[in-house]
């Protein structure tokens, strides 16, 4: 007796369960990109019917792809948790690729050990090219990827590496001239900054801003922070103790301000009366701030999307390119 193996379901017996073309369901099924709303419940209805399942492993084994790209968090585990603007990030980057079937897979790169583990999973053809966040010069997690030739896309200014690999940033310099020059514009004549570390894209360029405009500020109004809510506080606290009459202050990130909100709020000082504060970011903890704070803001949806759209571009063989993006001034109570 010959028992007859039943035949998979493809992707044209969907589409003609359907009553749609092929390439109508291969986008309903990567996305559901310029797929109508009628076309994709009949898709879905079919899907049901004949029992249709996607094969990613057979879909890797056709394109010689892992169909899989690494976000490499080059930063100790605590600032995944504190910090906001990963989390938007990682989210962004993936609906990005999501639209082309490729799944994220989060890794942290804070510690040498993190990085050696990082490294062999890249080596061994897990991913096909890695989205690195990596705000520190020197980064040796860079230098790794690069020996193992590895499409990389970086979010942010990659420094001293910029001609290597690719990479997506906000406009630092030009958000922190726009902030500066409302501070000046609201009447505001001694104001201070606390950077961003100065071995990061952010911290040169967010100061070099903040000089563009206030070229002759004596060093005494700047002090450096670490983008984190306790450097914010300790910065603004050692900002006072120096320069008592400041009546305004630049933060290089809306985690710093808040610090800076609270080391304020302690030395008795009232924002905006006494002392008004600016961030940068318009991440969540902005409009949660007490009182809100005034930002700019970073086009985390658009950047994510780029980051996305050169890494695909790279791993068809593209060469390296760097996008950068305007940011936005907004206005709220705290300046």
């Amino acid at each position: 007796m010959t028992v007859r193996r039943r035949r998979r379901p493809t992707m044209d017996d969907v589409a003609e369960a359907a009553g749609v073309s092929r390439g109508t369901v291969s986008r309903a099924l990567n996305g559901g990109r310029n797929v109508s709303g009628p076309a994709l419940s009949a898709i879905n209805k079919a899907i049901r019917k004949t029992g249709y399942v996607v094969n990613p492993h057979a879909r890797s084994l056709a394109t010689q792809r892992a169909m899989s790209v690494a976000f490499v968090l080059s930063e100790p585990q605590d600032r995944l948790f504190e910090d906001p603007n990963f989390h938007i990030l990682l989210h962004g980057c993936t609906q990005a690729l999501a639209d082309n079937d490729i799944t994220v897979l989060l890794t942290l790169a804070g510690s040498p050990e993190e990085r050696k583990r990082v490294s062999r999973f890249v080596t061994a053809g897990h991913v096909d090219g890695v989205l690195l966040v990596s705000t520190r010069s020197g980064d040796p997690m860079v230098d790794e990827l690069l020996a193992q030739d590895v499409p990389v896309v970086a979010c942010g200014r990659p420094l001293g590496h910029e001609r290597d690999i690719s990479y997506v940033a906000a406009d630092d310099r030009d958000g922190a001239r726009q902030m500066v020059l409302y501070l000046r514009s609201q009447g505001y004549r001694r104001i201070g900054m606390i950077t961003g570390p100065p071995d990061t894209s952010g911290g040169l360029d967010r100061l070099a801003g903040y000089r563009d405009v206030l070229g002759g500020t004596p060093d005494s109004l700047v002090v450096h922070g670490d983008y984190t809510q306790a450097g914010g506080d300790a910065a603004m606290t050692f900002l006072l103790a120096g320069e008592s009459d400041v009546d305004a202050v630049f933060v290089a990130s809306d985690l710093m301000a808040a610090g800076a909100l609270a080391a304020l709020r302690r030395a008795g000082r009232r924002v905006p009366e006494d002392v008004a504060v600016a961030g940068f970011d318009d991440s969540r903890i902005a409009a949660a701030c007490h009182p809100p704070l005034t930002t700019i803001r970073q086009p985390w949806g658009r950047i994510s999307t780029e980051m996305a759209r050169l890494l695909l571009r790279l791993v068809e063989g593209d060469e390296n390119a760097a996008v950068i993006l305007p940011t936005e001034l907004v206005i709220r109570e705290s300046a």
